[in-house]
């Protein structure tokens, strides 16, 4: 099983509720673009992600359902602190609201 469909099992798994989004980080860089092996402290943080799966979205004050904003598949910027850790299938997944997102890749 590839890592795409390993992750689209995660995201049938486990389906996140209202406005809230399930992602995979991406691996941190490791090397230097000379090729030199960083420490793990001077690893940047990855703020970037690739949703997994997502929620029917949250209701307005007045009842009305709003939609989530990206869908699965998706690339997006996350907030550098935030979002629920939990590990599937030995996996490191993340959970944030959809009002966490920060921006979202175009292809």
């Amino acid at each position: 099983m590839n890592s795409a469909s390993k992750m689209a099992a995660a995201g049938r798994r486990l389906i996140p509720l209202l406005d809230r989004i399930l992602v995979e980080r991406f691996a941190p860089e490791v090397k230097s673009k000379g090729g030199i092996l960083l420490p793990e402290q001077s690893q940047n943080k990855v703020q970037t992600a690739t949703v997994v799966a997502v929620g029917d979205g949250g209701y307005s004050k007045d009842g009305q359902r709003i939609p989530v904003s990206v869908k699965a598949g998706d690339k997006v910027v996350l907030p550098e602190y935030g979002g629920q850790k939990i590990e599937v299938d030995k996996k490191e997944l993340f959970i944030f609201r959809d009002s966490d997102i920060l921006a979202k890749w175009q292809d």
